[in-house]
């Protein structure tokens, strides 16, 4: 349920690069307003930019013609990010195969592209840049939560779980690889684990609404529904749209004999996301009216 049950994704965020990029230190004390050095800052992101500035920094980078091959790799990849965060995937995927293109041993944008697939729906295309990004690079947690988003969505709930708990060996503390574990082992029925994996997360990000709901699913396949409902409704007061948090409560309002509270429920996640009932089904609840 993270991301529409589909993993949350990690975007490799490329370090400052001037170092790579300045002629002499004495550069680096006295950058130009508008000049090389500011653009190289806005591509890294310096100062929380948004998303236009970001690109329009190293897009004036690239287009200088400045930079080391490397530079110019991390400056395609930076901007990829930042389009993939604006939403725009198709102008990310050809940044990110730029950057491996200039520097076929960079990490960052196999994982990115990974990710960018991964949100486009191409999940052999992820999956293939997800391994290569792992092969360059063994210890990147944040890639190992990916592929396993991707095989979520694949249905391969195992695989899921072994990158998971993988990721949590390289990064102890990346919230994301706690949530999508204790929402695989819900899946795979692993409850009292699970329980533990979403109680974790929540003490530390108690406003996030994708755990709740994997903590509901648990709660629900345990018989527990009062506290399905629970944790349910507390999903939805941080995303009223999250399709499976009112399914899975409509199915617990039903257990507990609210026939009417859990029809409306059912009918709008239904609403919400085509084929839920199928889904429920995989993570082994059976669907209600």
């Amino acid at each position: 349920m993270k991301c529409s049950a589909g993993g949350r994704v990690i975007q490799g965020l490329a370090p400052a690069f001037a170092l790579l990029l300045l002629g002499s230190p004495a550069a680096a004390q006295n950058p130009k307003k508008g000049g090389y050095l500011e653009n190289i800052a806005l591509c890294n992101g310096s100062d929380r930019t948004s998303f236009a500035v970001r690109i329009n920094g190293c897009t004036a980078f690239i287009d200088s013609g400045q930079g080391t091959t490397r530079a110019l790799a991390v400056a395609y990849n930076n901007r990829g990010n930042a389009h993939t965060a604006a939403g725009d995937i198709d102008r990310a995927l050809p940044d990110f195969d730029q950057s491996i293109k200039l520097d076929p041993t960079y990490a960052k944008p196999f994982n990115n592209r990974g990710a960018a697939y991964l949100r486009k729906g191409e999940y052999d295309l992820a999956l293939k840049s997800l391994d290569q990004a792992i092969r360059l690079n063994p210890n990147y947690a944040g890639t190992f939560v990916n592929r396993a988003g991707v095989f979520l969505k694949k249905h391969e709930y195992d695989r899921a779980a072994r990158d998971y708990d993988e990721a949590i060996r390289l990064e102890p503390n990346l919230e994301a690889a706690w949530s999508g574990r204790c929402w695989t082992r819900a899946i795979i029925g692993s409850l009292q684990a699970a329980l533990e994996d979403c109680n974790k997360v929540l003490q530390s990000w108690p406003n996030d609404a994708a755990t709740y709901d994997s903590r509901g699913l648990i709660h629900l396949k345990m018989g527990k529904a009062a506290a399905a409902i629970d944790d349910f409704s507390a999903a939805l007061r941080f995303d009223s749209k999250l399709a499976s948090a009112l399914y899975g409560r409509g199915l617990a309002r039903l257990k507990s004999g609210d026939k009417a509270g859990g029809d409306a429920d059912i009918s709008a996640a239904k609403t919400l996301r085509a084929g839920i009932d199928d889904d429920f089904m995989r993570y082994g609840v059976r669907g209600g009216s």
